[in-house]
């Protein structure tokens, strides 16, 4: 008489069945629970970013030679200082293009739009303050100190000074957002970007653009869906 498999018997046995069923069970839960919305989060953001990013790309400028003269250009905000004795170049090359701008006879005003929380901390005075100090009159710069946001800066070019025509100032990470958010708010918008400044300096904010990005589009068509812009003509 043949004697029997122990290794059969071992996979047969209702013991070792419950074992790989119970495993099973702790894969799919690991790829549901775990490794999809990992996968789907990060699809997210690729997704949120290309977008983004190929849908202004070419209306994005390093110099003034190819921009059209406009009435405004808006000048998006930023610390002026990074500790209180460093400052920050980003603020730095902002301020520098949006007077270049200016200089040049692309824009016959600046609107800075910055945050500003008490007489301490106001980065539009501040900006103010460079421009003056870059050649500027204080006619042709307008102030607007409920910038908190991207999105707030935009939409009250729009909304509150009645601009629906202008030139975009910021880096060259951020100037795609701030278009997007301007197609969206049914502002015909180009941008300057500023001179870069290196990843070294720079990769902490760069990295933050990458979900402020997937945040104006939650933003734009999904906590406010109905809020759409009119079509701009040429786009």
């Amino acid at each position: 008489m043949k004697s029997p498999d122990w290794n059969q018997c071992q996979i047969s046995s209702p013991a070792f069945q419950t074992t790989i069923m119970a495993r099973k069970r702790r894969l799919s839960n690991f790829f549901w629970f775990v490794l999809f919305p990992v996968l789907l989060g990060a699809g997210a953001v690729v997704g949120c970013n290309l977008w983004v990013v190929l849908s202004t790309h070419n209306r994005v400028y390093a110099s003034t030679e190819k921009i059209e003269a406009q009435g405004v250009g808006l000048v998006l905000g930023t610390s002026k200082n990074v500790a209180p004795d460093t400052p920050n170049r980003h603020f730095q090359n902002r301020l520098a293009a949006a007077a270049k701008l200016y200089e040049e006879g692309k824009v016959k005003q600046l609107l800075v739009s910055g945050y500003r929380d008490s007489r301490y901390y106001d980065e539009t005075e501040d900006m103010i303050e460079a421009l003056l100090s870059l050649g500027v009159p204080k006619v042709a710069i307008l102030s607007d100190d409920k910038g908190a946001r991207t999105l707030d800066s935009v939409e009250r070019a729009k909304k509150v000074f009645g601009f629906e025509r202008l030139v975009i100032i910021s880096d060259d990470f951020h100037v795609g957002r701030a278009l997007f958010i301007a197609d969206r708010v049914g502002v015909d918008a180009v941008a300057l970007r500023s001179k870069s400044v290196d990843y070294a300096s720079s990769g902490r904010v760069r990295l933050r653009e990458y979900f402020a990005r997937v945040k104006a589009v939650l933003d734009l068509y999904v906590w406010n869906p109905n809020e759409k812009a009119p079509v701009i003509a040429g786009r």
